[in-house]
Order: C-alpha cells, then sequence, then structure tokens
C-alpha cells in the first residue's frame, strides 16, 4: 500500500495534540487566582519578558534573521539562547521561516500574512499546524554551519524546561506560575501581534509591496518591532525606530552592547533611505493611508476567498459539462446538472 499525501488543507489543520503544550501554558495562568501576585513574581514576571522578547527582537530577528550586525561566535550563541529561552522553538527554524516570510510578504505563499488567510491564521494557527514543523535548512545555511546552534535549534524545548525548574526551585510554585507561564503566554502574544495587528492597524510611510504598518502600541510592547513599515522598507537594519520619536529599545540595547564590544557594525538606514518618502507625491501619500485602512486586510482576506470559491466553483463546473459530453444520449443534459437549486 501506498502512503497517503496530506492535501494542504489537511497539513494547515490545528494538530491539537502537539498544540497540549502550547494550550498547558495559557491554562496555567489561570493558577495566578490560587497563588496570589506576590512583588517578587510579578517582577520575575516582567524582568523575563523583556529579557526573553530582547532575545527575540535582537537576536531571533535582527540578528539570525537579517543580519543586520555582527557578533562573535560566543555571544551568538548567547543571542540564540536568550530567543530560545522565549519558548518559541528553535533558532534556526525560528529565522528561516522568517526569511521566508519577507521573500513572500502578504502573497499567496507567506507563510502567515493576515491578509491571505485572516487574524487567528497569521497570529496563531500557523505554528499549530504540522505543515511549518521542519526546519528550512536551505534558506538558513549561513548559521546552519555552527554545530552548536544546530544543536541547541534541536533541543529548544530544553532551555524552557530548565527555566521552568530554576524557577519552582527558586521561588516555589508562585514564581514559576508568573514567571514562567504567565511572561511566557504575554511573551507569545505580544510577538505574535507583529505577524497579525501590525499588517492590519497603524500608518505606513513607505511604499511596500504588503500591507505592513508602523504601530507605536506595539513597538513599546515588543521593544521596537512595531514600527513595521519602516522595517519592511529596509529590512537588514539594526534599528527598526528610525526617527528620535520612534521609541526603539532593542536598538538603544545594541548599541550599548556595541560601545563595550560585545556587537559591532550596527546598520542603520541611510538619511536617503529615510526620507525618501519626502519624494512621494500626493497620491501616494494618500494612497498608503485611505480611509477604513485598518479593515482593508481583512475586506481584501474576504475577497481573496470569495475570488478562490468562485474558482473552485468553475472548476467543478467545466468536470460536471466534461463528465456530462461523455454520457449516453439517454443521461440528463449537461443544462441540467448544472442547474442550480
Amino acid at each position: 500500500m501506498t502512503a497517503r499525501t496530506a492535501t494542504p488543507a489537511q497539513e494547515e489543520k490545528i494538530n491539537w495534540l502537539s498544540s497540549i503544550p502550547f494550550v498547558g501554558v495559557h491554562l496555567m495562568c489561570l493558577f495566578v487566582f490560587y497563588t496570589g501576585a506576590k512583588p517578587v513574581d510579578v517582577a520575575v514576571c516582567v524582568g523575563l519578558y523583556i529579557f526573553r522578547m530582547w532575545g527575540i527582537t535582537a537576536g531571533y530577528h535582527r540578528y539570525f534573521s537579517h543580519r543586520a550586525y555582527k557578533a562573535g561566535r560566543g555571544f551568538q550563541f548567547f543571542l540564540a539562547l536568550a530567543g530560545t529561552l522565549a519558548t518559541q522553538k528553535g533558532v534556526l527554524w525560528w529565522a528561516a521561516h522568517h526569511r521566508h516570510h519577507h521573500r513572500y510578504s502578504d502573497q499567496e505563499q507567506d507563510i502567515h500574512s493576515p491578509l491571505q488567510k485572516g487574524f487567528w491564521w497569521s497570529h496563531a494557527g500557523w505554528i499549530l499546524c504540522d505543515k511549518y514543523n521542519e526546519t528550512r535548512y536551505d534558506s538558513i545555511k549561513d548559521f546552519a554551519r555552527f554545530p552548536e546552534l544546530v544543536w541547541l535549534n534541536r533541543l529548544f524545548v530544553v532551555p524552557p524546561v530548565l527555566l521552568a525548574v530554576a524557577l519552582y526551585f527558586i521561588g516555589g510554585f508562585s514564581m514559576l506560575v508568573w514567571g514562567f507561564f504567565v511572561s511566557t503566554t504575554l511573551l507569545y502574544h505580544g510577538t505574535f501581534t507583529i505577524n497579525s495587528l501590525s499588517h492590519v492597524f497603524g500608518k505606513r510611510r513607505y511604499k511596500t509591496t504588503d500591507t505592513s504598518k508602523n504601530n507605536w502600541l506595539l513597538a513599546l510592547v515588543t521593544l521596537g518591532e512595531g514600527w513595521h513599515n519602516n522595517h519592511h522598507f529596509h529590512q537588514n537594519t539594526a534599528n527598526q525606530g528610525w526617527f528620535w520619536w520612534e521609541v526603539d529599545l532593542s536598538y538603544y540595547s545594541l548599541k550599548a552592547l556595541s560601545w563595550v564590544g560585545l556587537v559591532s557594525d550596527l546598520r542603520t538606514p541611510s538619511e536617503q533611505t529615510k526620507y525618501s518618502y519626502l519624494k512621494y507625491s500626493a497620491e501616494d501619500q494618500a494612497a498608503l493611508n485611505p480611509p477604513g485602512r485598518w479593515f482593508a486586510p481583512l475586506a481584501a482576506h474576504r475577497k481573496a476567498a470569495e475570488e478562490k470559491m468562485k474558482a473552485a466553483e468553475e472548476k467543478v463546473r467545466e468536470a460536471l459539462a466534461t463528465a456530462a459530453d461523455r454520457l449516453p444520449t439517454s443521461a440528463p443534459s449537461p443544462q441540467a446538472l448544472l442547474k442550480r437549486q
């Protein structure tokens, strides 16, 4: 017997069995009603949120995905470990999929576009199905040559588990709940908003081929990632907040680290790139932020879904017509087969 090949629709179904740990992390947050909120536990929660978000933004994203600055091999491993503690899979897996996202941003091949498949899929659905479980090593060859990164990518579950165990022994069950489960849940959805909300809510300064937007609130939540339109206009910069009022805590930390030699060659946009929007015509400026822009991606998603449904219906009609042409003369006519009820 030959093995059945899963269809695209089957591959994109949520695998609830393998998603039990993800759901479990959320459910464990309910124990805050049992433990209460001790100041030390809440402080640990906030501290680990900031540190691990930094591991994602400064490490997984700006360093491993975009190579926006340079780091020695030792600090490179530290960046990978900090991101791994965020419980968002392995460093090579994350960076390779993110590169794929930029290559096809908001196109049909984009792995988490709200324009293509809606909010839920772009926010969390894509990581809960089996389709994207494998690391795209062909897209991350530059870092896959380091055996310690391959090892960490393969054993990405180990560091978060060790962190959870350490929190329990240091501060008991209450610190485990706040320091790991609450912090990780907030971290999940803070990070995921960049895939979902930053392509829906905010303002566009630059013309890009996608719906990326700048959002100051998401920038605060994610230590600077909310300046998403800037980022999609010019990906390989260590800073995503390009103007003084665009707060980018991840970049400020990288700048400080460069002063002590832990990182170097931080890429920043040229003045020509930053101010290129000033050359846009009035029509271009108006098109960037049209009325009702917040709901445009969702409307476009519905329109795309309707077009796909119509295309599928047309294929069925063509198949029925072809089959009807081959039927004996005593069979019902094609018009009867195709007649809508």
